[in-house]
């Protein structure tokens, strides 16, 4: 089949966000465009395989960012699943709560592939196994074979502070773990209000 159609693409994205969006919904979404024109049927067909796929994604714990609690699990997760991103972190470093915040609004957005974290202190094993001394370390895994390697923030165009989502978003996407651009401006800005929101509430335990 040919190149996912970007409409198709933009519904079956938005559907896999929201839990509560059918098939049906979305094929109505798609003949509601005013031009019902000979690619009509290819996108029924690809709209139907597309969110079947996202279902079923979804259904195996995609769309989530999930802390995996042992190094075993983990790897079998990323043996058994096709794409994977893993953030090797500490709780204490506040780099590492900084790349968590990018994770999880990738997750959200990206279901092709599970996002997932684990304390380094959880797997001594993998740490030295996969050379990791730096944290935050991502590691994005295709078919369990490394695909590509973030140390800190290297590779990423700007500073901890200044890097966005969408920077973290580009780097996966030329490594093909993750599909296409999905990250909004929408996105970004839930991130900086959980962000604040987080601060505000540290600010709060500290004055108590």
């Amino acid at each position: 089949m040919s190149a996912l159609d970007p409409k198709v693409a933009s519904l079956v994205d938005r559907a896999a966000r929201e839990d509560d969006s059918d098939e049906d919904a979305l094929i109505a979404s798609l003949e509601d465009e005013s031009e019902l024109d000979a690619f009509r049927e290819q996108r029924l067909q690809q709209l139907h395989e597309e969110y079947d796929k996202a279902r079923r994604l979804k259904d195996n714990e995609h769309g989530r960012y999930t802390e995996i609690k042992d190094e075993k699990s983990l790897m079998d997760i990323t043996t058994s699943t096709k794409l994977c991103v893993v953030h090797f972190f500490k709780p204490d470093f506040n780099r590492c709560r900084i790349m968590d915040t990018h994770l999880e609004s990738l997750a959200l957005s990206h279901y092709e592939a599970r996002i997932l974290k684990i304390n380094v202190d959880n797997c001594p094993f993998l740490v030295t196994r996969l050379g990791i001394q730096v944290l935050p370390c991502v590691i994005a895994f295709i078919d369990g074979v490394g695909a590509d390697r973030i140390i800190g923030f290297e590779g990423l165009g700007h500073t901890e502070q200044t890097f966005t989502t969408r920077d973290l978003e580009a780097r996966l996407i030329r490594a093909n773990v993750l599909a296409r651009n999905k990250v909004t401006e929408e996105d970004e800005q839930r991130r900086q209000q959980s962000i604040r929101a987080k601060q505000q509430e540290d600010e709060d335990e500290d004055w108590d």
